[in-house]
């Protein structure tokens, strides 16, 4: 569908959009957003799906985003873009923010063929992905201040499994409870489409039932990539698209921290950003459609190097090999050290976004920990919902971490505070998170303020404990490659190649690094993507040498 209130463009696009989809789909044009609800309408009464709609931005009565934001309640599944002119990318930009518009366009898109369609073939390739099949509804019983329940909750957002949660304290939660035979005590209570009921299942058991892989289809490979965020997944799709057996193995989620993000406004090709989950979602189709295998709620527990195969046990005991393994781990949020945090962690105290949360924080006082990009865009994304959102950071300024983009947006935002040289040095309340003891780190002076949530983004650790003996590490526990590994001219000990290690490669051949796991790596998604490429294309210069 386009909307457009110049006639002559409607016709100019509906025209161009019919030379190329005209055969597949059928193209409905309407000059007002009021005869485009109309006929949006008139399509869902008569089942008929709609997969993209193109809308001009200044349309007299209702113009484009106002339009999008209505045409989201009759059409939820279709895709959408917004047609604008150069002078109002602003605004185009603010949409992607309002209305979740998938992309925008500038007038003019002549030639149709490097400006319209790659943007339209984009919108389709991902309404067909999602399409508009009847979801076949997970549904959670739980309670809103279970650790339990939000880590089930987590998981399942996370891997883009649609959910409906209920709480024990509704009568359809009771109900379900009641008629699968649990109590309030069983909670987390998962029911499947099916029917089945699981109380408190396992992420390997919740992971089984809404149809993720979790098993190998074989035990050997080419390639082995452990880790599923940007780097992990970069290497799974180049590995897979250049006719490796590949199989990524990734602990819980695809897509690690950046996953999480609610919006990576500077990577490249995204001027007008995209949300972690959706980069995530697009890099693991990406992958299986190159035929890479997709393991999730595998822990990887050993590292072991038997002659020419890469061998990696899991935590079952279970084993897979590989002619070559790519370490893609990434990092972990440092634990809050301070009194009573352990104690609320998924009870208001939250590692990461945490995304499922922001309806539960609307009217609420927000704190978010850290200074870096991911702390900055959590800020932004909590302040849509939240009454207040504090940012707290120990550090005297957001310069040396922040990116100034975010440092400019948080400035703008009237409901986000930013307090420099601040810590949280108690967490308390009952039952879930209800207040905060900050300490000003100048004065020594310490504050008790409200809070019903806290989001931790500080420090970054590797959790490499598990690769201990195997392959060499710095002192914060980040794996060394290439040029560190060589030493006063000496090869790392047990080294046995007539060569150096290559750049990305590890102190044992065929095992490379990429992403944050790395030791000296730039902590950015495009870098950390590039990485998990050309650890391929090193991957391919080692198997020529065996």
């Amino acid at each position: 569908m386009t909307v457009d209130d110049d006639p002559g463009v409607s016709r100019s696009v509906a025209r161009d959009l019919r030379r190329r989809y005209g055969q597949d789909y059928r193209i409905v044009r309407a000059e007002s957003g009021a005869d485009a609800l109309e006929a949006l309408r008139e399509l869902t009464l008569r089942g008929e799906p709609v997969a993209a709609i193109l809308a001009d931005y200044r349309m007299p009565g209702m113009n484009g985003i106002e339009f999008l934001e209505q045409a989201m309640d009759v059409a939820p599944h279709a895709r959408r873009a917004l047609l604008t002119a150069y002078a109002d990318t602003d605004a185009a930009i603010q949409a992607i923010n309002v209305v979740d518009v998938d992309h925008y366009l500038l007038k003019p898109w002549d030639p149709p063929e490097e400006k319209l369609y790659p943007v339209i073939d984009a919108l389709v390739e991902t309404w067909r992905a999602v399409g508009q099949r009847p979801v076949e509804e997970i549904r959670i019983v739980g309670h809103r201040w279970s650790a339990e329940c939000f880590a089930a909750r987590d998981f399942l957002a996370r891997n883009q499994v649609p959910y409906q949660y209920m709480s024990v304290e509704d009568p359809e939660g009771r109900r379900l409870l009641e008629v699968a035979g649990l109590t309030p005590d069983d909670v987390p209570v998962l029911v499947t489409p099916e029917g089945t009921a699981l109380a408190s299942p396992s992420d390997a058991e919740i992971a089984t039932a809404v149809g993720l892989t979790t098993d190998p289809a074989t035990d050997f490979y080419d390639l082995i990539v452990i880790g599923g965020g940007p780097a992990g997944l970069g290497s799974a799709v180049y590995g897979a698209s250049e006719g490796l057996r590949t199989v990524l193995v990734e602990r819980q989620a695809t897509g690690g921290q950046a996953g999480q993000s609610s919006r990576i406004e500077n990577y490249l090709g995204f001027p007008d950003g995209v949300s972690g989950a959706q980069l995530t979602d697009r890099a693991r189709r990406q992958a299986a459609k190159f035929g890479a295998e997709v393991l999730t709620t595998r822990e990887v527990v050993a590292l072991e190097a038997r002659g020419s195969a890469r061998v990696v046990r899991f935590g079952d005991g279970s084993e897979i090999a590989a002619h070559s393994v790519v370490l893609a781990t990434g990092v972990s949020y440092r634990a809050l050290e301070a009194p009573g945090v352990p104690e609320l962690t998924g009870r208001g105290v939250f590692y990461g976004s945490a995304a499922t949360e922001a309806p539960a924080c609307k009217g609420q006082d927000v704190y978010v920990i850290g200074g870096a990009n991911s702390a900055g865009q959590a800020a932004v994304f909590f302040s849509r919902h939240a009454a207040t959102v504090t940012l707290l950071v120990r550090g005297p300024s957001l310069e040396a971490s922040m990116s100034s983009y975010l440092i400019k947006q948080l400035d703008a935002i009237d409901n986000v505070t930013v307090r420099t040289g601040t810590e949280v040095v108690e967490a308390g309340g009952d039952g879930h998170l209800e207040r905060l003891v900050l300490v000003d780190r100048n004065s020594g002076e310490q504050e008790s303020v409200k809070a019903a949530s806290m989001f931790i983004f500080i420090g970054a650790a590797p959790r490499t404990e598990w690769l201990d003996g195997v392959v060499v590490r710095d002192g914060r526990g980040f794996v060394r490659t290439g040029p560190d590994l060589v030493v006063g001219g000496q090869r790392p000990q047990g080294w046995t190649l007539p060569r150096d290690p290559y750049h990305l490669e590890s102190s044992v051949p065929g095992v490379f690094v990429a992403g944050d796991v790395r030791a000296e790596s730039v902590k950015r998604v495009a870098s950390a993507v590039g990485e998990g490429a050309m650890a391929v294309t090193l991957v391919h210069r080692y198997l020529s040498e065996q």
